[in-house]
């Protein structure tokens, strides 16, 4: 099984701290027009902690469970902290394939492989914190063999 590259653990965080200091801002917001200043004003500096050190460690945890691999016949996803979730996808049932890195992804020298698979709505799947190299190749390794399964399973 492959693992992720280690930064995502850093991206991970870092979306977990800003989404702690947003609550936090909310909070505080609250407590000021919404309540009227009832709220202690140690309650958005708690929050955030809280939140903040949550979010870290569901960041490492998240990181040692998350895994991928290429097989003969499918891609192997497991992932999940708390729900544990296995995915298979078959290459016959691959549509496309793509490579992404949003603005974040670039900073911290990231990219993700997404997956798009015949099926239900949003019956799609995303491989996240890969090297941009690795991503690519990913994506040209996984074309490749979603091309090959589709010539074997043709009537």
């Amino acid at each position: 099984m492959n693992r992720l590259h280690p930064r995502v653990r850093r991206l991970w965080a870092a979306q977990a701290l800003l989404l702690a200091a947003v609550v936090a801002v909310a909070v505080f917001v609250a407590g000021r027009v919404v309540f009227d200043g009832r709220i202690p004003a140690g309650t958005p500096l708690a929050v955030f902690a809280v939140l903040a050190l949550a979010g870290v460690v569901h960041a490492a945890l998240r990181y040692r469970v998350w895994r991928y691999e290429i097989r003969d016949d499918a891609i192997y996803l497991e992932r999940g902290v708390v729900t544990r979730v296995r995915t298979v996808v078959p290459f016959v049932r691959i549509q496309h394939v793509d490579s992404s890195r949003g603005p974040i992804e670039r900073v911290v020298g990231l990219a993700s492989v997404v997956v798009y698979t015949a099926g239900s709505r949003g019956a799609d799947v995303t491989v996240p914190g890969l090297a941009p190299d690795g991503a690519d190749d990913l994506r040209e390794r996984l074309k490749r063999l979603a091309i090959r399964a589709e010539g074997e399973d043709a009537v």
